[in-house]
């Protein structure tokens, strides 16, 4: 089962060719990235936020474009001991737009380091693999 979220393009979103500008998609995968940390975490509180983004990259497939709405979907590639591995995928009707990856790190920020991922949050993280595969 993968992670879906929608979102429709705003004009703010655009760059002077008239398509989405390349940055917007990271906003879109952040978004997305986030709707999977409030079923792992829950609580949504900064002051208690146990991940860091280690890695992000997308693939361009073709434009995007003011007022398109787009899905982007999230599946769970690879868990390790202290981080997972993210597959995104945007699409609309026109089909796939882009795909990202986003390496994700749960991080102790006290002792600035990384640490190994809750039983619960790997159970998971675990059952949406499965599911995809």
């Amino acid at each position: 089962m993968a992670y879906k979220w929608e979102i429709k393009v705003r004009a703010s979103e655009t760059d002077g060719l008239g398509h989405v500008s390349n940055i917007s998609y990271f906003i879109y995968l952040e978004e997305a990235r986030i709707e999977l940390f409030r079923e792992l975490n829950g609580s949504m509180d900064l002051k208690n936020w146990p991940f860091i983004l280690a890695s992000a990259s997308c693939d361009y497939v073709q434009q995007a474009y003011f007022d398109e709405v787009l899905q982007i979907s999230t599946t769970v590639l690879h868990i390790g001991r202290s981080s997972f591995i993210l597959h995104h995928e945007i699409t609309c009707e026109r089909g796939v737009i882009a795909r990202g990856r986003s390496v994700v790190v749960h991080f102790d920020f006290e002792e600035q380091k990384s640490a190994p991922l809750p039983e619960t949050w790997r159970s998971i993280l675990s059952e949406q693999q499965s599911a995809n595969n």
